[in-house]
């Protein structure tokens, strides 16, 4: 017949004993109050508690102590207590014994994380699995190069382990936060294979054969790991301190990651002060720097051509960098067509297509372009097609690169080019195709419908301004575009008519 608990129980054994301790004391219905869990008290002194606490022969005689029974409980209340047991504190028990009763009672509350003792049991629960993925994150192994010794000083019983089994091949020390030594075991063993490992904390020593696991005593200290001997380490040392960015170092965030209770079961934590400290002395210096650049310093006279030179202009348009627009462009779109053309047509910018393949008008406004040509009866080949703006300015919208208006200050850096090609073909009519191209013509803003189909003299030709062919895309019913595209095609129709009708005998439009 089983003894009654004595008011002081004695916890052996981990979860496993306090849950078979737990069950009697449930039988018994001892009430939390009535109990003290202890798990630090041995030898001579639990005898005499023991002494104490038992009943006499004819009380045991009179009321024998029933038999643990089983009790049903909630799986999640059962991960709770089974996590919060690893927890390192003398009252785990008695809270965990506390939760229990109440649940029985019929108090589902003590589960809880509002309730005092549930939040309770729910805060250890926690630290244990922080403790538990700590430990798997930070254990380093250390390989024994020699089968046959450990340190130099350490002798083999130091590892408190049966003398029968062969030593392992790799060693470790850790010091847990709470005792997750068994939890942690067996992920190192599906880890490591058949390699064998041991494993040393302050509470206890693992030790993985290749097929099964042992548990031992604690081993006298982390000597006996033979640090320094692992001849793949200083390859990870220099690896470690080759990826390490003093500009990028957050030593918040570091220590947050890798608390410094962890440096020294690390090889590379011998290495983190010097680091952490050579990154701040390179911040000081470059705050040194910044202090002096910004110290007030003596004037210096210097002609302007001399501090500022004028840049060269670039020599083909590959090199021109006269405005960011190259940045995102593909290829800058020259000007197609004879040079021998009497007829300029000069577009707005390139588009998608245009920046794709390198030549003007070949996209859906090329093609509205080429029908209005068509229609004025003009040879494509004989007109010049060239745009104020020779890279493509776009703005992203989903996966598509979507037209964006370039800014006049864009259209002034592209002036350049657009004035070598009126010098170099030299036509008679300019027919403009939008307001960004009349602007760049003129030189000045000018409304396009205040200007639209009129021509104007610019001195050495003529200036026709008409709708751009994108336009004719974007209007709303057929009827629309067709109109836009008939007006494209008269433009087009005047300005060859207008060929070689040279300057006007009198003024009235003129730029």
């Amino acid at each position: 017949m089983t003894a009654r608990l004595p008011a002081t129980v004695r916890v052996e054994g981990g979860y496993p004993g306090w849950r078979a301790l737990a069950l009697q004391a449930l039988a018994e219905r001892r009430a939390p109050e009535s109990l003290s869990w202890d798990e630090r008290i041995a030898g001579a002194e639990q005898m005499q508690m023991a002494l104490d606490d038992a009943p006499n022969a004819d009380a045991s005689a009179a009321h024998p102590a029933p038999s643990p029974s089983t009790v049903r409980i909630s799986r999640s209340l059962a991960t709770l207590l089974q996590e919060a047991a690893h927890y390192r504190s003398p009252d785990r028990w008695g809270l965990l014994y506390r939760v229990l009763w109440r649940w029985c009672e019929g108090d589902r509350s003590a589960e809880s994380a509002a309730d005092p003792d549930g939040a309770r049991l729910h805060a250890m629960a926690k630290s244990v699995r922080r403790a538990h993925h700590d430990m798997i994150a930070y254990v380093r192994f250390h390989r024994r190069e020699d089968p046959n010794a450990l340190g130099p000083d350490a002798p083999t019983p130091a590892l408190a382990m049966p003398e029968a089994l062969p030593l392992p091949r790799y060693l470790a020390w850790y010091e847990p936060e709470h005792d997750v030594l068994h939890a942690v075991a067996d992920h190192f063993a599906r880890r490591m294979g058949r390699e064998s490992w041991w494993i040393g904390t302050p509470q206890g020593a693992a030790l993985w054969d290749g097929r099964t696991m042992h548990f031992s005593d604690a081993p006298a200290d982390a000597s006996i790991v033979p640090i320094g001997t692992d001849r793949i380490e200083p390859l990870w040392l220099a690896y470690y301190q080759s990826i390490f960015n003093p500009a990028r170092l957050n030593e918040t965030a570091l220590h947050q990651h890798m608390p410094a209770r962890f440096w020294k079961g690390l090889p590379e934590g011998r290495l983190i002060p010097g680091m952490i400290a050579d990154a701040r002395a390179g911040a000081r210096r470059v705050g040194q720097a910044q202090t002096v650049s910004a110290m007030p310093g003596k004037v210096v006279a210097v002609d302007a051509q001399r501090a500022l030179p004028e840049r060269a202009l670039p020599t083909t348009l590959d090199q021109c960098r006269r405005c960011e627009l190259w940045r995102h462009a593909t290829q800058p779109v020259p000007g197609r067509g004879p040079e021998t053309a009497r007829v300029m047509l000069v577009g707005e910018q390139p588009g998608d297509q245009e920046d794709l393949a390198g030549r003007a008008f070949v996209g859906p406004a090329g093609q509205v372009l080429a029908e209005a040509m068509r229609r004025a009866g003009a040879e494509p080949d004989s007109l010049y097609l060239t745009n104020a703006v020779k890279h493509f300015k776009w703005t992203a919208r989903g996966k598509r690169r979507m037209h964006k208006t370039p800014a006049q200050q864009e259209v002034d850096a592209c002036l350049h080019w657009l004035e070598e090609e009126r010098a170099r073909v030299r036509p008679d009519v300019i027919v403009t195709l939008g307001a960004t191209a009349l602007h760049a013509i003129l030189g000045r803003h000018a409304a396009l419908q205040e200007h639209l189909h009129t021509p104007v003299w610019l001195g050495d030709a003529w200036l026709l301004p008409t709708w751009h062919p994108s336009y004719a895309l974007r209007a709303t019913g057929e009827n629309a575009r067709e109109e836009i595209t008939a007006a494209i095609a008269q433009a087009i129709a005047r300005a060859q008519a207008m060929v070689g009708s040279g300057a006007p005998a009198r003024g009235p439009a003129s730029a």
